[in-house]
């Protein structure tokens, strides 16, 4: 299920910004945390609504923050804040999060 793996995700960025340092604590894990949490809340928020179409809304919203999320990942390996192997899982899973999500707007359709 798209709302399990994302959960997974958001854990993962957890994980990951834990090592950041303390100085980005405000910033970029701050961000990066609240967009990782941002792409589950948007999947459930959206499947507790009354109707495919607005399922479909939360579902483009949390895609948004995918991809958010993908921005800060990118940021955060070009300084240098995790290693190559610590962001291919964060990538993996953005990848198979957005696969799903994408899946599941299809079907909404």
């Amino acid at each position: 299920m798209v709302w399990q793996k994302a959960v997974e995700l958001s854990l993962g960025v957890y994980t990951l910004t834990k090592k950041f340092p303390k100085d980005e604590l405000f910033a970029l894990t701050s961000q990066m945390r609240r967009a990782g949490v941002s792409v589950a809340a948007n999947i459930a928020e959206g499947y507790g609504r009354n109707t495919p179409k607005e399922f479909a809304n939360f579902l483009r919203i949390s895609h948004g923050s995918l991809t958010e999320l993908e921005t800060l990942l990118t940021i955060a390996k070009e300084l240098s804040y995790c290693t190559e192997k610590d962001c291919s899982t964060i990538e993996m899973q953005l990848d198979e999060t957005g696969r799903m999500l994408y899946a599941l707007r299809a079907k909404l359709r």
